[in-house]
């Protein structure tokens, strides 16, 4: 076989076999596909498409082109991926209260891309908290602790990490074949025997429209089933913030406050809920969704699910005692700003993608690669869609690092929300169910 002849028949409207995909995915790992190969042959599924049976075989091709992860664990290994948005921090509750439940949670997670944050910063805001992990420690900490939020190593689907590079710079990050393959391939890698997705819509998320969101999220669970892993997935509403912070110390700080008890945010608590009720029933661990609804509640109500998180903490170089002392143990900004509401009314629009990259630009993303980020600034105490709003109340409050950064999150802050007159109808958090 060779690149050539693949990307030929790809342009010509023919779906490659599995043996040509498999060859293209080791050449892609390998780097006997050049870059300039790599990139026509993305162009080429974007433009054309790629069949179901097609989509399901560069998927497991990628997957297949690094380290495949094999359990013998007395329960089932379960995972979720959200698309992205701004505010979720459901992961850091989920992957504890699907322990407490039964289940072993190895979440391969990422970083901050575009104006959403990453689920590997967000825990890097607790000191000595380590997201790499070998192979070794991943196997001992999953038998042990039970769950582990870690970085995907370099052998772990290598051929996605190339191709994701190329897409990038080509034009072709908005295919639905490719993203699917990407996702996928990665979480598949980690051995899942059953998959719960998280597929965002709204101003906050990649898929601005319901079409969008509903096309990826059947995609999504057509690919992974076909793949042989469980799998269903959840719609969900981004068109305001998940929780009421973002940024990642902040966000550290609300799920302490919901596994605590302190204080629960309901729209975090019931997602965290739906997903895991989803994915213990896919697991077997529960009869039902709803039956895992139930579940995941109680672990959350008991304080299994803190005990669980604050194990993994430890086991991962953070605080011994960080459930007991986190307020003491997450960093601050050192400049604090109100964010004034401009007029009179009630909030019927947030722009949540602005809102996210005003996190960025306070430092808490990356405006570039390798930049750094900065764990303690962001936004706090974010007002809500359709709630009563008075000129000069704050509509959230600035965590920065410097004046100058707080008066430019308050500028973006006031151009993200619109008030209006009438109270609007605040859309439902769950939107449809996929599976």
């Amino acid at each position: 076989m060779d690149a050539r002849s693949i990307i030929v028949k790809l342009r010509d409207g023919k779906m490659p076999d599995q043996a040509e995909l498999d060859w293209f995915a080791r050449g892609l790992a390998s780097e006997q596909v050049t870059d300039a190969q790599a990139g026509a042959f993305a162009m080429a599924v974007l433009l054309n498409g790629l069949s179901e049976p097609a989509r399901v075989g560069l998927t497991r091709a990628m997957r297949d082109s690094g380290k495949v992860l094999t359990w013998d664990l007395p329960g089932p290994v379960l995972d979720k991926h959200s698309t992205g948005g701004v505010g979720d921090c459901v992961s850091l509750l989920l992957a504890p209260a699907l322990a407490a439940c039964g289940a072993y949670v190895p979440m391969i997670s990422g970083r901050g891309l575009g104006h959403t944050g990453g689920t590997l910063d967000k825990l890097e805001a607790i000191p000595g908290f380590r997201t790499a992990m070998s192979e070794d420690q991943l196997r001992t900490q999953l038998r042990d602790v039970h769950c582990a939020i870690v970085a995907a190593s370099a052998d772990l689907a290598p051929a996605d990490k190339r191709l994701y590079a190329v897409r990038d710079v080509t034009g072709t990050v908005e295919s639905l074949d490719l993203i699917t393959a990407s996702i996928l391939s990665k979480k598949l890698a980690a051995g899942l025997e059953g998959l719960v997705l998280d597929v965002k819509c709204g101003s906050g998320a990649f898929m601005k429209t319901p079409e969008q969101a509903e096309a990826l999220a059947r995609a999504l669970v057509a690919t992974a089933q076909g793949a042989g892993c469980m799998t269903s997935a959840l719609i969900t509403d981004m068109n305001q913030p998940l929780a009421t912070a973002a940024g990642n110390a902040l966000e550290v700080i609300e799920v302490m406050e919901t596994l605590t008890g302190t204080s629960v945010n309901v729209a975090l608590w019931d997602l965290t809920a739906a997903l895991g009720g989803e994915v213990l029933a896919l697991g077997g661990l529960a009869a039902d969704a709803q039956d895992g609804v139930g579940r995941i509640e109680q672990a959350l109500e008991s304080g299994a699910a803190a005990e669980w998180f604050g194990r993994m903490v430890a086991a991962q170089g953070g605080p011994l005692d960080f459930v007991e002392r986190w307020p003491d143990r997450l960093p601050a900004a050192p400049v604090m700003r109100e964010v004034p509401a401009l007029d009179d009314g009630y909030i019927v629009q947030i722009d949540g993608q602005a809102l996210g990259l005003a996190v960025v630009h306070l430092g808490g993303g990356r405006l570039r690669g390798g930049d750094r980020i900065n764990p303690s600034v962001g936004l706090s105490d974010m007002i809500g869609l359709g709630e009563e709003i008075g000129a000069g109340v704050p509509l959230c409050m600035v965590h920065a690092a410097t004046e100058a950064a707080a008066d430019a999150a308050v500028i973006a802050v006031q151009n993200a929300y619109r008030v209006g007159t009438s109270v609007p109808d605040e859309p439902p958090l769950i939107l449809k169910r996929i599976g």
